[in-house]
């Protein structure tokens, strides 16, 4: 890797596809990119490759040396004998697999076997429930199946395929790790979970080393293994140990990197791998930063305004507790569940009180990650947020009060993809070590009033076991 070098990271995510060009030794962005997907719970692979055609046009990639995709994770695109799409795409956030996550938490020997073979407990999200929702509802479809890959992996091989160098389909071990059928404890496949979600084993990427390269195109360009979003956001943070990261995008996700896999056999931490050989204990929840979008849309108000109204109203919204279940939720696993105002009064029934409510619910939500993994050994020194709702000032300051340590605010960056960038960098050199890149803070906040807060903490715990028993 010579002084100079560029390379880039692609963020295939659920909104869009973004590209960033790095500088391969400091990290600089020295351009970026992006073309907007449909917003859609089942999406055909061709619109990620006509907005990528969008994306990288205009010479963005000229000189680009390398170049690693960071995809959403779980999604299952089907692929017939020829490596022809059979259907559209189900993305993680399909729900409609919930019944079939349920039978195979079941089939399998119940969520302690799951957590301590697996890794992970399968909810809708999880890839091998939308195989067995596709073999049961759409017969024709799934005979026709030869094999699943996840979209990062169609992503990286479409890149190849129109580049001249695509030989086989390929993954990392951290996007393999959210199938349910790749164990974080074996590193490899099952071929059992395979064969009890479906009835037969199908084609699957081979998973190659985090530096590996999967293919040259033909005007020489390396391209990297790729990875899930939230392993390419925690390598272009370059987390260090005590760093919790708490993401506020479509969805909210808790993770931090850890040296070994977790079991949880509530379902809450799915123990997936990092996109260095590590592990990466994760929760996510389907409701985030549009839970302040709709907090806005409900008061009639803007961002600006929301946040103002919020900083404005005590700590605990006069006696409010939103259960953000907007979009249904993920994790608790509530995938019929709709959103929830507690406690409201003709007393509290204010602007400022509500929007404190909403911005308090989106972050409750996530606490309960940030405790699991303090239960599972995982040292929580420092959070950084991450994600459109980061910039939000109520947000800032909320946060530490509620999960009890600093919180530090990143540069807005586009994280995934210069973590894609530096895997990138990183097959580029050869090195045995991802490149150093710097990352700015900016901003930070100290908890005040730890009692209060545990109050406020606990008030949404009760909440949650009274409507949902959980």
């Amino acid at each position: 890797m010579s002084s100079g070098s560029l390379v880039a990271g692609v963020d295939s995510s659920t909104q869009s596809c973004k590209i960033v060009v790095c500088d391969a030794e400091t990290g600089a962005v020295v351009r970026t990119a992006r073309a907007p997907h449909p917003d859609a719970t089942e999406v055909d692979p061709g619109a990620w490759w006509a907005a990528w055609e969008q994306a990288s046009g205009g010479g963005i990639l000229d000189g680009v040396e390398a170049i690693s995709v960071g995809g959403q994770q779980h999604g299952m695109v089907t692929l017939d004998a020829n490596g022809d799409v059979v259907r559209p795409a189900l993305l993680w956030n399909d729900t409609r697999s919930a019944g079939a996550a349920a039978d195979l938490v079941a089939q399998f020997g119940g969520p302690a076997a799951w957590a301590e073979q697996i890794g992970l407990v399968p909810v809708a999200a999880i890839t091998a429930t939308k195989l067995c929702w596709l073999a049961r509802n759409e017969p024709a479809n799934m005979a026709r199946t030869a094999t699943c890959v996840l979209p990062h992996d169609w992503m990286t091989g479409r890149i190849l395929q129109a580049g001249g160098g695509f030989t086989d389909w390929s993954t990392d071990r951290g996007d393999a790790s959210g199938t349910g059928y790749w164990s974080a404890f074996t590193q490899d496949y099952r071929s059992d979970v395979m064969e009890l979600a479906i009835g037969r084993t199908i084609g699957v990427p081979t998973v190659l080393a985090p530096n590996a390269v999967a293919g040259r195109t033909a005007s020489g360009m390396l391209v990297g293994p790729g990875t899930g979003d939230n392993m390419g956001a925690a390598l272009g943070l370059g987390l260090a140990p005590g760093d919790v990261v708490v993401s506020l995008g479509t969805s909210g996700t808790v993770f931090a990197r850890h040296g070994e896999a977790v079991a949880d056999a509530s379902g809450a931490l799915q123990s997936f791998a990092d996109a260095e050989g590590g592990y990466l204990p994760l929760l996510c929840t389907l409701n985030a930063a549009r839970v302040m979008n709709a907090g806005a849309a409900i008061l009639g108000v803007d961002f600006a305004e929301l946040d103002r109204l919020a900083l404005a109203a005590e700590p605990g919204a006069g006696g409010l507790t939103l259960l953000p279940y907007l979009d249904a939720e993920r994790t608790p696993n509530l995938p019929e569940a709709t959103g929830t105002l507690l406690g409201l009064t003709r007393a509290n029934a204010t602007p400022g009180n509500i929007a404190r409510a909403v911005v308090e619910g989106m972050l409750l939500n996530l606490v309960a990650g940030v405790d699991g993994l303090r239960e599972h050994g995982v040292a929580v020194e420092r959070i950084l947020v991450i994600g459109g709702a980061s910039v939000s000032p109520a947000v800032q300051q909320i946060a530490p009060q509620l999960f009890g340590v600093p919180v530090a605010v990143p540069e807005p960056g586009e994280y995934v993809g210069i973590g894609a960038a530096r895997q990138a960098a990183w097959v580029l050199s050869g090195a045995p070590e991802p490149p150093h890149w710097p990352v700015s803070i900016v901003a930070e906040s100290e908890p005040t009033d730890p009692e209060a807060s545990a109050g406020i903490v606990e008030r949404y715990r009760q909440a949650v076991h009274a409507l949902h028993g959980l």
